[in-house]
């Protein structure tokens, strides 16, 4: 078991939210699914509950609006120490700013934006409430990926806003760049090209830690959701990519390092 709660380098992952239409069934679908309980937070957007694991946050679901019609998506959060200066780089750099800065009573300040090929993200400035407080457990986010068509101009995005060091994978074919803050990777931009879902475009995907993918693809299935990719070897270890009953999609992986 890893603690998590520190606060986080400038630019890295430090949280994941959740919107939804249903939020009682979609706490009770993800509390089947990784065992999580649940606790209310700040409702400054609405109704919303943060997810524990023995007692720890490690992720956050809200209730849209009913007469609100967004895309269901799981949303990454990265970290900044100053939200709304980071705001207007974003602008500067080619993104949107679509809610946002706004306080987050005690917990902090927040701004949803998006890069400039349209995926969505978060930044996070903390105060009170630094982030995911437990790492490498199942039921927790392990990684965060940007799915794109390609991965050049917008990894510019990314650099002139976040300050990421880049390492791109050198292969005809495989186009993919991991992010690096002070010599460690955070997250990664991996395109795809017309492998791109029409539905959803480009947009940020979380790996959810889990103790064996066979199992937990089944388990989303039995509690109303779907597999979109069976599970499979990867580099990073046993993966599937699942959707939850709304549509949220989301990869479920057993990392090779467990």
């Amino acid at each position: 078991m890893t603690e998590a709660a520190a606060r986080r380098t400038p630019g890295a992952p430090c949280w994941v939210s959740l919107i939804v239409h249903g939020l009682s069934a979609t706490q009770e679908f993800y509390g089947n699914l990784f065992g999580w309980e649940f606790r209310p937070g700040p409702e400054e957007l609405g109704p919303y509950v943060r997810a524990l694991l023995d007692g720890k946050e490690v992720a956050g679901i809200g209730q849209l609006p009913p007469d609100r019609h967004l895309p269901i998506a799981w949303t990454t959060y990265l970290a900044t120490e100053d939200a709304d200066l980071t705001a207007e780089v974003i602008r500067a750099c080619g993104g949107t700013v679509a809610v946002g800065p706004i306080v987050a009573g005690s917990a902090g300040r927040l701004a949803i934006a998006s890069d400039p090929s349209g995926a969505v993200f978060g930044i996070w400035q903390a105060s009170a409430h630094v982030g995911t407080a437990l790492a490498g457990e199942p039921g927790t986010p392990v990684w965060n990926e940007l799915v794109t068509r390609e991965t050049s101009s917008v990894a510019k995005f990314y650099q002139a806003v976040f300050g990421f060091e880049l390492e791109a994978v050198v292969s005809a074919d495989f186009d993919y760049q991991t992010l690096h803050l002070e010599g460690r990777p955070v997250a990664a931009l991996h395109g795809v090209g017309h492998a791109l879902p029409r539905d959803r475009g480009p947009h940020w995907m979380t790996y959810f830690e889990v103790d064996d993918a066979d199992d937990a693809a089944a388990r989303v299935v039995e509690l109303g959701g779907h597999v979109l990719q069976p599970p499979r070897e990867g580099s990073s270890g046993r993966l599937a990519t699942v959707a939850d009953p709304e549509g949220a999609v989301f990869t479920i992986v057993r990392s090779a390092d467990r």
